[in-house]
């Protein structure tokens, strides 16, 4: 099992950096099975951009979750603590083996009636053009022209 998540440009760009090495969500998949996280990045980019594989899932106050994990969080506490606000529990998933796709994907060309999960959605089996653009053909943060490739009109 497989999920695809929702994350702003941005915070894609930090993952990229490798700055941002926990992604924050208040809810969480049930199925504890899931193999990879495909990244669907948000306007303006709107595609699959890459995946990685989770690490730790933490799940405690928001509060403790700042504590631990601000120094790997890409956000400020301000962003951190409006997302998280009313909220009692939060997750904190690591992100390991990042992976970015040779080109984006988009999403719509693999699935049919395509729409955005607010958070996550579950894909039961990615599709062959999943599968090859993350594994046999990984690219490192030194390969990647990171702007260029996914972000082409920043900057």
């Amino acid at each position: 099992m497989n999920v695809i998540l929702s994350i702003r440009p941005r915070y894609v760009e930090l993952m990229m950096e490798g700055t941002k090495k926990y992604e924050f969500r208040k809810v969480i998949f049930k199925n504890k099975n899931i193999n990879n996280v495909y990244i669907y990045t948000t306007s303006p980019v709107r595609k699959i951009v890459g995946s990685f594989k989770i690490g730790e899932i933490v799940e405690d106050r928001p509060e403790r979750l700042w504590d631990n994990f601000e120094a790997f969080s890409g956000l400020s506490a301000q962003e951190f603590f409006t997302y998280f606000n009313g909220v009692e529990r939060g997750f904190a998933i690591g992100i390991e083996c990042f992976r970015l796709f040779d080109e984006p994907l988009d999403p719509n060309d693999l699935m049919p009636r395509f729409v955005p999960p607010q958070s996550f959605c579950y894909l039961d089996t990615p599709s062959d053009d999943f599968e090859q653009r993350t594994y046999p053909h990984p690219r490192s943060l030194t390969e990647t022209p990171t702007y260029q490739t996914i972000f082409p009109d920043a900057h």
